[in-house]
């Protein structure tokens, strides 16, 4: 007979090392203990102070920096960015904790989000936006070559494009959703290297398109992009329906 009780139970979730860090780190901020532009402490007294090795340290930091919380500025150390995305990171907290039935969601966010910016930047963007992508895909390309998951490569080339929408909110919401469902989806191995030498040539084709100011094509061809996650989305949501 099944155990009705065990339903009662919940599961345990063991945090690690990297986590409590940036629970921490994230507590100062808000307590405004820790204020934009204020240096963080060295790697080697964090390591000291939290009784945790320098790796996990090291960890923590690059990931709120991959956020926008933190910035490691050369021969100055790593400081606490600007407000406006220290605010909006508060939402990401929310974001996380939708149920696997609302991925979905943050999916269809994510695709409207991506969708405009990129309207928005073959419409507004500049030489140097221009530039500025290209090398994106450069790096992104090498990546693949060198079979790296090129995530935080992926992730840089549409905030590049989002940059030259010159439409900061756009940004900073993308920064929020999008580096989470990039790791949801290597995580769950959604993206081979099949997928990914897809999305490279698709890469080229939104930029070719941004270049040439062309703003009907560009929001196709980033629909086009994002399909196969689309997809996946709504056979997730039927599985658990």
């Amino acid at each position: 007979m099944k155990n009705h009780l065990l339903s009662n139970f919940n599961e345990i979730v063991i945090e690690k090392p990297v986590d409590k860090i940036i629970q921490q780190i994230r507590e100062l901020i808000s307590s405004g203990q820790l204020k934009p532009g204020d240096k963080l402490p060295s790697e080697r007294m964090m390591s000291e102070r939290f009784c945790i090795g320098r790796a996990s340290v090291r960890d923590a930091v690059r990931k709120l920096e991959f956020y926008g919380i933190l910035k490691t500025l050369p021969q100055s150390g790593t400081i606490v960015a600007s407000l406006g995305r220290v605010a909006l990171d508060g939402l990401i907290t929310d974001i996380l904790k939708l149920e696997k039935r609302d991925f979905r969601s943050l999916v269809e966010t994510r695709i409207l989000l991506e969708t405009n910016a990129a309207e928005l930047a073959a419409e507004r963007r500049t030489e140097d936006d221009i530039l500025t992508i290209a090398n994106a895909l450069i790096q992104y390309k090498r990546a693949l070559l060198k079979n790296q998951p090129a995530i935080e490569e992926d992730l840089l080339f549409h905030l590049k494009i989002a940059d030259a929408s010159q439409n900061s909110v756009l940004t900073s919401l993308m920064l929020i959703i999008t580096p989470e469902i990039l790791h949801y989806f290597t995580k769950h191995g959604v993206c081979g290297k099949e997928s990914s030498k897809v999305a490279l040539k698709q890469h080229e084709i939104i930029l070719d398109h941004i270049v040439n100011k062309n703003i009907e094509e560009v929001g196709e061809a980033v629909r086009e992009h994002l399909k196969d996650i689309s997809e996946y989305v709504q056979a997730l949501k039927s599985e658990h329906s």
